[in-house]
């Protein structure tokens, strides 16, 4: 990744521990709130790494019916890609 190594891991952690979450959860209130807090997290977050991890979709880790695979990938590529950045 090209994204700063510290900025990567942040995210890593933080989506890393929603999607844990959000894989178990029985709640649906709770499911939105997790993608209500990824979404901004997604909106404040450094534009690189956004940009590294849609791969040009804006609506990557916006969109309800695509949400889970998002996030998926999204820690999928920054497990992959945290030894490999700057």
């Amino acid at each position: 990744m090209k994204a700063d190594k510290n900025i990567v891991e942040q995210a890593y952690a933080f989506f890393h521990q929603k999607l844990k979450v959000y894989e178990h959860s029985m709640s649906e209130r709770e499911m939105d709130h997790i993608e209500d807090c990824i979404a901004d997290y997604a909106n404040a977050m450094s534009k690189e790494l956004f940009d590294e991890l849609s791969q040009g979709n804006p609506s990557f880790l916006h969109e309800h019916t695509a949400f889970l695979n998002d996030l998926r990938k999204a820690v999928s590529e920054m497990e992959n890609g945290i030894g490999e950045a700057d």
